[in-house]
């Protein structure tokens, strides 16, 4: 392994520990610790993730999936911070953490079955620390405030005790820190000093409007009106996502109140399937950004500073290929709901009118089978 150098940063303000050519710097606030085996480990989870990402999109083609919300080129930002986070601590996601998602151990068919329309989530948040994927814009950093709050009430914060101070991990976009929720959340987590780090993976667009649309400054520094520390990450470097995250979650455990992280990245994919980027920006932007590509960097510094050989190369070859037969195959075998199971988990206790309802509506799909039988 290399003596790391210290590098002059793409940007005066932006945390930057691996560069897009593959090199290691020093930067003397977040001051990473890891090996070359660790590193390894990272670029798995990159490979793999968009794997996930790349059969996921061929499914919706293929008619299998009604939507689906790419991650392509924001591996790197969900990856270091899914690792950053310890069992114990919780995260709250929007609809595209499928990075995040797997660091937390979540199967990817249960997010499949969400965008296939057959569960609604798939999964317990309550094992994985993970709570469900939010639809509804912004809706989750104050589901994640909420959560700190009770954080602290349990007095699970600043004890000491590693096994019990707990942390809050909250995703938005930059679309969403337009919304009066992330903002009320900012007030909430700032007064309350709770142990919660804002996560924006500002990915340049909010659906067809460009970041530059919605805000005269920086993303980060809005924290600064809030009363708390924000900071600006290259978000196509795995290697910074961790480190900062990885601050911000200890500081928040700590009981030094939020952080709001900004990940300066980019969506190489349209918005979700059903969007067609054509309509509202160049393709020659996203071909600069290829050139930072999380993934690509990563590798180079594996195959020059660490000297990985290709055996390590070949056999993640092959457990992508084992991934993608996995999520291929589980998607299509995934079970429909049955009719009644809309009435689920809307009441502990179903009333009388309810339940009525339920049995009307089996009965009148149980019609329209015989009819088409």
């Amino acid at each position: 392994m290399t003596e790391h150098v210290r590098a002059v940063h793409p940007e005066p303000d932006m945390v930057q520990l691996l560069t897009p050519e593959g090199q290691r710097v020093e930067h003397p606030d977040y001051p990473l610790e890891i090996t070359d085996d660790e590193i390894a480990a990272l670029y798995r989870d990159l490979v793999l993730v968009r794997r996930i990402d790349t059969e996921a999109i061929a499914l919706q083609r293929q008619g299998e999936l009604g939507l689906w919300a790419s991650l392509l080129g924001q591996e790197a930002a969900q990856v270091g911070a899914g690792r950053a986070l310890k069992k114990h601590d919780m995260a709250f996601p929007t609809y595209r953490e499928h990075g995040v998602a797997w660091c937390r151990d979540v199967d990817p068919l249960a997010l499949l079955g969400l965008f296939r329309g057959t569960n609604l989530g798939g999964f317990s948040p309550h094992e994985h620390n993970f709570n469900n994927y939010t639809i509804v814009i912004g809706a989750q950093t104050l589901h994640a405030a909420g959560y700190a709050m009770g954080v602290v009430r349990d007095g699970a914060v600043g004890t000491g005790d590693p096994e019990r101070d707990t942390a809050v991990l909250a995703f938005f976009g930059d679309g969403a820190s337009s919304q009066g929720d992330v903002n009320e959340s900012f007030v909430f987590a700032a007064a309350g000093n709770l142990p919660v780090v804002f996560f924006c993976q500002n990915n340049q667009w909010a659906i067809s409007e460009p970041v530059t649309t919605q805000s005269r400054v920086p993303l980060y520094k809005r924290a600064s009106g809030f009363g708390f520390p924000g900071m600006r990450i290259d978000g196509n470097d795995v290697l910074a996502s961790l480190a900062v995250t990885r601050k911000a979650l200890n500081d928040a455990r700590n009981a030094q109140g939020p952080t709001l992280i900004e990940a300066f990245t980019y969506r190489m994919n349209p918005h979700t399937t059903n969007d067609d980027t054509r309509r509202y920006r160049l393709g020659s932007e996203a071909e600069t950004w290829k050139l930072k590509d999380p993934i690509a960097r990563v590798k180079a510094y594996l195959l020059r500073e660490a000297n990985v050989g290709t055996e390590f190369f070949a056999e993640l070859e092959q457990e992508s290929k084992k991934l993608a037969e996995h999520v291929r195959a589980g998607c299509r075998a995934l079970p429909n709901p049955t009719p009644e199971s809309v009435f689920q988990n809307v009441y502990v206790d179903a009333p009388d009118e309810l339940l009525k309802q339920r049995g009307e509506f089996v009965d009148f799909v149980s019609s329209i089978e015989e009819v088409n039988a």
